[in-house]
């Protein structure tokens, strides 16, 4: 077994190792939002005075401060070892994240008949404070298991980029496309700069565009705004692996792919083969987690690109099978899903595998269709699986 990092309460101090985090399960970060949560959202949604909106989101705050810390104990109980916030301070996975940028503009922040907001750039893109930083250290603060460490997930930067591609980039502040993704990747760096030193030891990226790239729809509708889809994987793995440039040794880097996760929606479909090369050889991350819930996602062929074995630096790479659905609430058969990670294993190394649900349970605020109950019934699944397959762990 890949020899994984010891990670210990803030409460009393930190030892790291160089080796790239392992987590068997592993998952994508969301949880569904507990009913507090969405009456305190309400109420600033329905605040009207200065004074009401003041109060509204004091109180937002609160309830999100002890829905997350209950959220915490829960991920640790159920074995989790990457702690997550749930993003229950987000109303969308990106959103949040991105209108906090200066230069980026999102015209609403809401989805009308399955069209997402719509994100440009409007000005010189700064990185004018940290996003994530307190967010994360709040649930720091709230470890408790030695062996949990928090994972704090972002959009990628591309993000920025793909549905509105040229046009979506104001002309006058970036005549050069290349000045643009240079600022882009530039504007990533001081965000996961800011984390590191924090100490954060485990990123996560976000990014549904390399998925959309294997859809031949999405890559039609990129060359119809005049994107050159044979190059644009490569520009987009040049520009993570330029976000990620500074980041410190011992931090573990993850990527996931999402083809749409809105109310149990999803926006695409296809395999991985036109990504796939890029994908796993050329970008500079640890860790893939990659939808394998139904047939829309494609074969395991592509697998066969993954490296096989540590990198000069030590770090092996692996790839979380997303074989658990976190769309519906049915259970998925366990002798099924430990079918299909034998089938994976034929392109990739079973130790280089693992397995958890293909998203989160919950992208935006909404959730998906689906209960509490079921969300964890399938954490629980997981366990099941990885003990079968990888033995129990330590």
């Amino acid at each position: 077994m890949t020899p994984r990092p010891v990670f210990i309460s803030s409460r009393t101090g930190t030892v790291t190792t160089m080796a790239s985090i392992v987590n068997r399960p592993e998952h994508v970060g969301s949880f569904l939002r507990p009913a507090s949560i969405h009456a305190a959202r309400k109420r600033v949604h329905d605040a009207t005075t200065e004074d009401e909106v003041r109060q509204a989101n004091e109180a937002l705050r609160t309830a999100e401060d002890e829905a997350i810390a209950v959220l915490v104990q829960k991920q640790e109980d159920a074995g989790l070892r990457g702690i997550s916030d749930g993003e229950f301070r987000r109303e969308y996975f990106h959103l949040d994240f991105l209108k906090r940028l200066g230069g980026v503009s999102v015209e609403e922040n809401r989805v009308t008949e399955g069209v997402p907001p719509r994100i440009t750039v409007t000005g010189t893109l700064a990185h004018t404070t940290p996003v994530q930083l307190a967010d994360f250290l709040f649930v720091q603060s709230k470890l408790v298991r030695e062996g949990s460490c928090v994972k704090v997930a972002i959009p990628s930067p591309t993000m920025v980029h793909f549905r509105g591609g040229r046009a979506g980039v104001d002309i006058a502040s970036y005549p050069d496309m290349d000045v643009f993704f240079e600022d882009l990747a530039r504007v990533w760096r001081a965000e996961i700069t800011a984390l590191a030193q924090a100490g954060c030891k485990y990123l996560q990226l976000d990014d549904t565009n390399l998925a959309y790239l294997c859809s031949e729809e999405m890559r039609a509708a990129a060359a119809a705004r005049g994107e050159d889809v044979q190059t644009l994987p490569r520009q987009y793995a040049a520009l993570i692996n330029d976000a990620l440039r500074d980041r410190p040794a011992d931090m573990t880097v993850a990527i996931h792919l999402c083809r749409g996760n809105f109310r149990s929606q999803h926006f695409a479909s296809g395999g991985y083969e036109p990504v796939a090369e890029v994908l796993l050889k050329d970008l500079n991350v640890d860790v893939y987690l990659l939808e394998y819930d139904d047939a829309r996602s494609g074969g395991f062929e592509p697998l066969r690109h993954l490296p096989v074995g540590p990198d000069a630096g030590g770090k092996t790479k692996t790839v979380v099978l997303g074989l658990i659905s976190s769309k519906t609430g049915v259970l998925e058969d366990k002798s099924a899903v430990v079918g299909r990670i034998r089938e994976a294993a034929a392109y990739a190394p079973l130790a280089q595998l693992s397995v958890g649900p293909q998203c989160g349970f919950a992208s935006t605020v909404h959730g998906n269709e689906l209960t509490e109950e079921q969300q964890w019934a399938k954490i629980r699944l997981c366990h099941e699986v990885v003990e079968e397959v990888w033995g129990k762990q330590q």
